[in-house]
């Protein structure tokens, strides 16, 4: 079945708010382990993530409070992820834990704040 023309079928590119464009650029580079694609400096930088593209851009002058949507990375191994990056200076908000039960697998979520104090998570779902 193809898609029809206007129809939004994915993700392609994420933006999240960053007050230090260095600081952010270091974690999610250094402590998330995500490729940075390319920077469009002084305000820009561009990262890899699956398919999907994340933009880390300097909030405008007096938009300070906006915060990102929550973005959950899926991970093959929650434990292993959380573990990794606690040893790496991420600040979890809450230890890797089942959320739901369903028929065919669990969902594990843990949160965690970025470097400018977005939440965000890692999910996993245990067959």
């Amino acid at each position: 079945m193809s898609e029809r023309p206007g129809t939004i079928s994915q993700i392609g590119q994420i933006a999240i708010p960053v007050k230090s464009l260095d600081r952010a650029i270091a974690f999610y580079r250094d402590a998330l382990g995500l490729r940075l694609l390319f920077q469009a400096p002084p305000q820009m930088a561009f990262f890899a993530c699956g398919s999907v593209r994340l933009l880390l851009g300097v909030a405008e002058s007096g938009d300070d409070e906006h915060r990102s949507s929550l973005i959950y990375f899926r991970v093959g191994d929650i434990e292993k992820a959380w573990a990794e990056l606690v040893s790496k200076g991420v600040e979890f908000t809450e230890r890797p834990r089942m959320v739901a039960k369903m028929p065919d697998h669990e969902l594990w979520l843990a949160s965690f704040l970025d470097s400018e104090g977005n939440t965000l998570a890692l999910m996993d779902e245990k067959r």
